[in-house]
């Protein structure tokens, strides 16, 4: 689990997603949106999972608790899509939840309601 390819990871999703919101632009449900960056990093590649079980440890036991991982790319980055007017303290917690569940240094939280998808990019690391 290397730093450098989860930062090169971050660079293809970040330009997979912006070929998908020029595409199909905001407005749409987040699955939509889940659906097609899958696609278009599967066509650039990249190895995808979506809705990933992520179970929590307690007491040594593995439970299901019904969290799912939006996007799982090449068991290294965690992408966590969002189709909301305002990116919310809660969502960048819920990643690095995730981020600390599954033990990965890196993930993205991407809101595609925004004119321009840039401003809708949350880079998160789990220290």
């Amino acid at each position: 689990m290397s730093r450098e390819e989860a930062n090169r990871l971050s660079r293809v999703v970040i330009g997979a997603a912006i070929e998908v919101h020029r595409e199909l632009g905001p407005g749409l449900l987040e699955s939509t949106y889940e659906r097609c960056l899958q696609y278009e990093l599967e066509q650039r590649g990249v190895q995808v999972e979506s809705q990933v079980p992520q179970s929590v440890s307690y007491k040594g036991v593995q439970l299901d608790c019904g969290y799912r991982l939006d996007l799982l790319v090449e068991d290294l980055l965690i992408v966590e899509l969002k189709t909301v007017d305002t990116l919310q303290p809660v969502h960048t917690a819920q990643l690095l939840t995730y981020l600390k569940l599954r033990k990965l240094w890196l993930g993205l939280l991407i809101n595609f309601n925004v004119p321009i998808l840039k401003q809708g990019i949350k880079r998160l690391a789990n220290h």
